[in-house]
């Protein structure tokens, strides 16, 4: 699906790549896979919300430009009480059907005016993501605005919504894949075994270290020590006021 987004939100823009492609072929890619390194372009402007009653998502984590719209920290706090009272309904709505879909939803938002609020424009974005045990109740997701912020807090009105199913390319694995649903750790670390003999094989370089980490030093025993042909072997005691005293074995 392709949203005709105003170019003035490069980071909505960002975020809708990153997160097709990191879904791939499935409906909904994991939360677990989100890696905040590959959205730092977005990072100020993204957030991570989970689903708590039908129609309601809370803030898990968000990014500054979300606290400085707000005047205080958002973490914790529900997404609606970023809207007037008269729009939380839609965005409710729009939300649900993000978690029930699963679909994707993009709202063009208008800033309250008032004293000290000047005129700003604004776009969120949607994007749903399936929980450690399989059922999407998170969403990934982007707030970018256009003007300054004045004084917070800067509520929105909703000028439009766009909300629209995910659908599953043909040829998508089997519904629960097709979910998102994350690998064990497990089978991670199986997986990346098996990626590093093939690039070791590959590469004709073993013990390939993951990242930053060196591989472990080998460690070779040392040969027992024999005692001269012909000398007795001796134990050596050592008393615990530190007097050393040697015995014939």
């Amino acid at each position: 699906m392709q949203y005709n987004n105003d170019i003035r939100f490069p980071a909505v823009h960002a975020l809708r790549r990153y997160w097709d492609d990191l879904r791939g072929p499935r409906q909904v890619p994991a939360r677990a896979e989100v890696d905040p390194r590959a959205i730092e372009e977005t990072l100020e402007y993204a957030f991570i919300l989970e689903r708590i009653a039908p129609g309601v998502g809370r803030f898990r984590l968000a990014g500054m430009h979300l606290n400085e719209l707000m005047g205080m920290e958002v973490r914790g706090m529900p997404c609606t009480s970023m809207f007037m009272p008269e729009h939380r309904a839609t965005l409710s709505r729009a939300l649900e059907e993000v978690f029930a879909g699963p679909s994707t939803a993009l709202l063009t938002l208008s800033g309250e005016r008032g004293v000290g609020r000047p005129p700003m424009d604004g776009q969120m974005l949607l994007l749903p993501l399936a929980s450690d045990f399989g059922d999407v109740t998170r969403a990934l997701g982007c707030l970018c605005t256009i003007g300054p912020i004045g004084r917070a807090p800067r509520r929105f009105t909703v000028k439009d919504e766009v909300v629209r199913p995910v659908r599953i390319e043909a040829g998508a694995p089997d519904s629960a894949s097709a979910l998102g649903t994350p690998l064990t750790r497990e089978e991670r670390l199986r997986q990346r075994r098996e990626a590093e003999k093939i690039r070791a094989r590959v590469d004709g370089v073993s013990d390939t270290p993951d990242g930053f980490a060196e591989p472990a030093p080998g460690f070779t025993p040392a040969a027992p020590s024999r005692a001269t042909e012909g000398e007795k072997p001796r134990l050596r005691l050592v008393r615990s006021e530190g007097e050393v005293v040697d015995h014939d074995e």
